[in-house]
């Protein structure tokens, strides 16, 4: 009779520790369940600034690349207005050129063109420009010289490229080119087919000589 007694009580015994092992076990399956969730927390947290430096890295490069595009289109700004400016230049020297008075103008019919043969195998080539009437450009060996008529008190045809420092002096016998920069001649009898026939003829017939008019000695 007193076994029944006692095999009631082990089986209340039982039952009272599996009610308390349950909630230690869930508690156990709980903080499991949330180590996970930590960890993906702690994921997010250093997710956020590798996120937030790969948007500075993204604006840094666009602000560079906008930085960079500025530059080439101020580059681009400034050649243009170079370009705009050396076409001024050209369009302002072009109508300079173009003012020429009535007496160069009048030089500039007498000067003789073409190519020129000089002393010792040299030449010149003197081209009359088409566009700016009174204007010539002259080529030779090692030098291009633009040259417009200066009046002279002499009478002799002069024309000059004020900028080169050269000077060509036409005679009716024959013609010079000077350089004022270097104090030389760069080409010195230089005769066209017109200034050889005047040469040959002063050869012939030499003018006279200031002691030719003279009275003999004797007479005086």
């Amino acid at each position: 009779m007193k076994t029944q007694p006692l095999a009631r009580l082990a089986a209340a015994l039982a039952a009272a520790f599996l009610l308390c092992a349950a909630p230690v076990a869930q508690s156990e399956t709980t903080k499991t369940s949330d180590k996970p969730t930590a960890g993906k927390t702690k994921s997010a947290k250093a997710a956020k600034p590798a996120a937030t430096k790969a948007a500075k890295s993204t604006k840094s490069s666009a602000a560079k690349s906008d930085k960079h595009a500025g530059k080439k289109k101020a580059v681009s700004a400034s050649r243009t207005n170079l370009k705009s400016t050396a076409v001024n230049v050209a369009a302002g020297i072009q109508a300079a050129e173009a003012a020429m008075t009535p007496a160069e103008l009048a030089i500039a019919e007498r000067v003789q063109v073409g190519k020129i043969p000089c002393e010792l195998g040299a030449s010149v080539t003197l081209t009359a420009d088409a566009k700016n009437p009174g204007y010539f450009d002259m080529h030779g060996k090692n030098f291009d010289f633009r040259m417009f008529p200066v009046a002279t008190s002499t009478g002799a045809i002069r024309l000059e490229d004020q900028k080169a420092g050269a000077v060509w002096l036409q005679l009716a016998n024959k013609s010079m080119l000077m350089s004022q920069k270097l104090g030389i001649r760069l080409a010195d009898e230089c005769t066209t087919p017109a200034q050889l026939e005047v040469a040959q003829n002063l050869k012939l017939n030499p003018p006279a000589s200031i002691l030719d008019a003279l009275p003999p000695a004797s007479s005086r």
